[in-house]
């Protein structure tokens, strides 16, 4: 199912701020040396997006599950109040290694902690206390559940959690589709949708992003 047209992205974007020449950079590197996981990198529309949502709730704590070659994180890292900090999760030192490279170039690597080993490792060892302001899960669908539910009661009054690719293409509409993929990101959308703990919002930005 297209969500957009190729069209539309391309005005999405041109009505967007752009991208820095930095930013551009990065994207442009991923993509010559990882072509086959392109996909796993946020369009620079919704980069922008991270880094507004950022400022908007003035984070001086923030998480990122899924890092790859570190694009939203240096959105996300933008976006922080004086003296904030990032946590950082992901698994592959190789795709992270690029990531610091253009932290370092965007000087904002003081401001992320990169943490190598499984999120709900990291996440469970977090202080228990609402402390976070702002997360943002971008990693493997088969985990989202779990992240999701390590996240919430950290989160602090008012603080935001963003969700990414929430509608798979259109497949989570589509009941002929029964992958674990999907299966697991219809099961996080449900559990959203019915938790009173949270208000909450599913936006049709590319993929799909659940806001709450």
């Amino acid at each position: 199912m297209d969500i957009h047209t190729p069209a539309l992205d391309d005005y999405l974007l041109a009505h967007s701020t752009p991208a820095d020449a930095l930013l551009r950079e990065l994207a442009a590197e991923t993509a010559a040396r990882w072509p086959r996981a392109t996909s796993m990198q946020i369009s620079h529309d919704e980069g922008e997006f991270l880094t507004m949502l950022t400022r908007l709730v003035g984070a001086g704590v923030a998480v990122e599950v899924g890092v790859f070659t570190g694009y939203s994180s240096l959105c996300i890292a933008r976006g922080l109040a004086p003296g904030g900090r990032l946590i950082a999760c992901d698994i592959n030192e190789e795709w992270t290694a690029l990531a610091r490279v253009y932290w370092e170039r965007a000087g904002v690597s003081d401001l992320v902690d990169l943490r190598i080993a499984p999120a709900l490792d990291t996440l469970r060892s977090l202080p228990a206390s609402p402390h976070i302001d702002f997360a943002f899960i971008d990693a493997d669908k088969s985990g989202y559940l779990g992240y999701y539910d390590e996240l919430v009661p950290r989160m602090r009054p008012g603080g935001v959690i963003a969700l990414d690719n929430v509608l798979q293409g259109g497949r989570v509409v589509d009941p002929s589709f029964t992958d674990p993929v999907t299966e697991a990101v219809r099961a996080v959308n449900t559990r959203i949708a019915a938790d009173p703990r949270v208000s909450t919002t599913m936006l049709p930005m590319r993929d799909g992003v659940t806001l709450l």
